[in-house]
């Protein structure tokens, strides 16, 4: 056990966590040169092709005769559970900042979460072989964040290697080896996967007393018991071992084949056991979306795919919904957009599904006159203005890491943006940070884009739900030849609502294909039209046989096919199918 460290990389997206543990490896041995990869760590293809972590890693490393349990952690803040259960599990963090770029929002944000975990923080700064690296002026700014000495701060560099040693060593050194208490087994489930053939793999860590095949276990929370098949560590594959003892980071194979037998945050202990780790804040979705299939059969095959993504993702939620006009699906929560995307790019790719996501929209309480209070999660439950009393929406904390050149830039976007401003802090004297309150509303579509669009890519954010506040909102729907499409109803601002409409319905417009008929494209709150287009009909020319004669005969032949027109919207044949690139540009919007 002395000879055991279990520790995490921490830092903002993209400041080189993921190539730091590549070199960790090679260094250590763990994998041999010619099967080592760039971002070996990362699993899933969408994790290697973006260049983003999307879940956490955990390796076992040999190295002068130390166990050295790394954990590789997401950066992005949609992704911030996935660090908290990362820190639960370990006794040290890497804190990473990369040379160029300094200390970013979510840097700060995943330091807080170490350091209320009391762990043992190791400063490092990366990229130091960069030409636009400042290490000096980086160092200025670590130790006034974390109070420490000039020289505790290492220099490395995850592409070249350089400094690698030094920091393993410094994790020897400093980061305090596992405690044992009691004798009696437990271990805490902090990540879990599926396998077709062994079912649920549990990742823990053994806090007290030791796990082998053929041990009986209970899951404290489920209360459900099993026996042990296989145990084993991360080399990152699954490599079999014997036993694990106290402090070991590992997978337990049990034989569970339901989720809900194995949960994320649940203890591991014999039937005995009496008492429970402290687990994880049951994690609260922030963003909101139907998921449908555009073939009704395939419903049975999203239902089991979101019960596999369920245990991969515990931070996903999901419940069934049925939607007149899109058929059966799930009403979905996500912890942000990016989370969004990944999940909806992991049902297309990992089970061949094409689906229809409705636009995002976040939940609601709504106070009816009768005094009952409800959360509504989907924008059609909103109900009918002459019964709500007011509607509360939820507000967040935004705390925007800024160099003071883009400072007018970035005010401006939050203003605009329905923002509360609060304070500004100094971390030196070219950067600042910013704290405001602001609706979840403004944060879900474009707010990233534009505020690294203003800030040349420099600026970065981070934000927690701080509570709900009132809102004057409204239902909008959208008409597609004067039928309602429930995949674009969404609530907005009332003062925005013609803006927002109009800027829908010129998106349709230049998404939809052109039909043999006028297309009428309409955004309305209750029965009134607030913004309109037409896409005009395609026109097939019927008047190419006709040569020669009176102008009348064309007239004639126009009509007929002007009359087919009308015939065709009347018997409903007229229905526009609207294809998923019309959505994606109007979730832009």
């Amino acid at each position: 056990m002395n000879n055991i460290r279990n520790f995490c990389i921490i830092a903002h997206i993209d400041h080189g966590k993921s190539t730091m543990s590549d070199r960790f490896l090679e260094f250590t041995g763990t994998v041999e040169k010619r099967k080592m990869k760039e971002q070996l760590l990362d699993q899933m293809d969408i994790e290697r092709e973006r260049g983003i972590t999307i879940k956490l890693q955990p390796v076992r490393m040999e190295y002068e005769g130390y166990i050295l349990n790394l954990i590789d952690t997401p950066g992005h803040v949609d992704f911030s559970y996935e660090v908290s259960r990362s820190l639960a599990a370990v006794e040290g963090a890497i804190l990473l900042v990369d040379a160029s770029q300094g200390i970013q929002a979510q840097t700060l944000a995943n330091l807080y979460l170490a350091m209320d975990q009391d762990l043992e923080i190791i400063p490092v700064l990366n990229k130091i072989d960069l030409p636009a690296a400042q290490p000096e002026k980086v160092k200025k700014e670590i130790v006034s964040l974390l109070g420490c000495d000039k020289d505790d701060i290492l220099c490395a560099s995850g592409k070249t290697g350089e400094g690698i040693e030094e920091v393993l060593k410094r994790v020897i050194e400093k980061v305090s080896p596992p405690k044992q208490e009691k004798e009696i087994l437990k271990g805490l489930i902090f990540d879990s996967v599926y396998d077709e053939y062994k079912g649920v793999i549990a990742y823990v860590r053994i806090t007290e007393g030791e796990i082998k095949p053929g041990d009986k276990i209970k899951m404290f929370a489920t209360k459900h018991e099993s026996e042990v098949l296989e145990v084993g560590y991360f080399k990152p594959q699954l490599v079999k071992a014997d036993k694990l003892n106290t402090g070991e980071i590992g997978y337990v194979i049990a034989g569970f084949k339901n989720v809900s037998e194995c949960r994320v945050g649940d203890t591991i202990t014999s039937p005995k056991g009496e008492s429970t780790l402290p687990g994880y804040e049951e994690v609260k979705p922030m963003v909101f979306s139907g998921i449908f299939c555009k073939e009704g059969s395939d419903y049975s095959k999203l239902r089991e795919a979101m019960d596999r993504l369920k245990l991969n993702d515990s931070a996903l939620y999901y419940e069934p919904e049925h939607s007149p006009a899109l058929g059966h699906g799930f009403r979905c929560g996500f912890l942000g957009m990016l989370h969004l995307d990944v999940v909806q790019e992991r049902l297309k790719r990992e089970f061949n599904l094409d689906l229809i996501i409705t636009v995002p929209s976040v939940s609601y309480k709504i106070f009816k006159r009768n005094n009952e209070v409800i959360e509504i999660k989907n924008p059609q439950e909103l109900p009918d203005p002459t019964h709500i009393d007011r509607v509360e929406e939820p507000i967040m904390t935004l705390d925007v890491v800024t160099p003071k050149d883009y400072l007018g830039g970035v005010m401006q976007l939050v203003q605009e943006k329905r923002g509360s401003y609060k304070t500004t802090e100094y971390i030196d004297e070219d950067r600042v940070v910013l704290h405001y309150e602001i609706p979840l509303t403004s944060l879900l579509t474009d707010f990233y884009d534009k505020l690294k669009s203003i800030s040349s890519g420099y600026a970065s954010l981070n934000y927690e739900f701080l509570e709900f506040r009132k809102a004057d909102v409204v239902k909008m729907d959208i008409l597609v030849a004067e039928e309602i499409e429930e995949a674009l109803t969404s609530i907005v601002y009332k003062d925005e609502a013609f803006k927002i409409g109009k800027k829908i319905v010129n998106s349709l417009k230049e998404s939809i294909p052109q039909q043999m008929f006028v297309i009428k494209l309409q955004a309305a709150i209750g029965g009134k039209i607030i913004a309109a287009e037409r896409l005009s009909a395609m026109k097939k020319d019927v008047t190419a046989g006709l040569y020669g004669g009176d102008v009348t005969r064309k007239r004639k032949v126009l009509e007929k096919q002007k009359k087919g027109k009308k015939k065709m919207m009347a018997m409903g044949k007229g229905k526009v199918d609207i294809p998923p690139e019309a959505f994606i540009s109007v979730l832009k919007k």
